[in-house]
């Protein structure tokens, strides 16, 4: 699915899932829900073959994972670069894939900057542009 429908519409909200065990710092995120003016949720991962997915779905409940941790799902504050831009409005999307490995990164503008999100050995990555 292309997210091009997010241009125009708002950032409400931002949801993320990490994976926490004992007292390690949380690794991820592992997925992040972007939830805009018109309500839908957008969810931004991973794939098992390490491309980029995005789509429309809502966020699921966290889980245990026994000896492993658990996984936590919750609004971000400020641990995701998507908390700097709440409130603004979407400019423009763009993609960058590869005809045989799929979706590779997914940028974001806003008027406020970029945020771009890519995968790294099959990890979620966001940064700040």
């Amino acid at each position: 699915m292309s997210p091009e429908y997010l241009v125009g519409r708002r950032l409400e909200r931002v949801i993320a899932s990490w994976h926490l065990h004992g007292t390690e710092a949380p690794s991820g995120p592992l997925d992040v829900w972007l939830i805009d003016s018109e309500g839908v949720s957008t969810c931004v991962t991973t794939g098992s073959d390490w491309c980029l997915i995005s789509d429309t779905s809502a966020p699921y409940e966290g889980y245990d994972v026994a000896e492993y941790g658990h996984v936590e799902v919750a609004p971000i504050s400020d641990q995701t670069p998507f908390a700097d831009h709440l409130g603004e409005t979407v400019l423009a999307v763009r993609e960058e894939a590869d005809p045989d490995d799929g979706r590779l990164a997914l940028e974001i503008t806003f008027a406020s900057g970029r945020v771009r999100c890519d995968t790294w050995s099959g990890d979620l990555r966001l940064s700040s542009k």
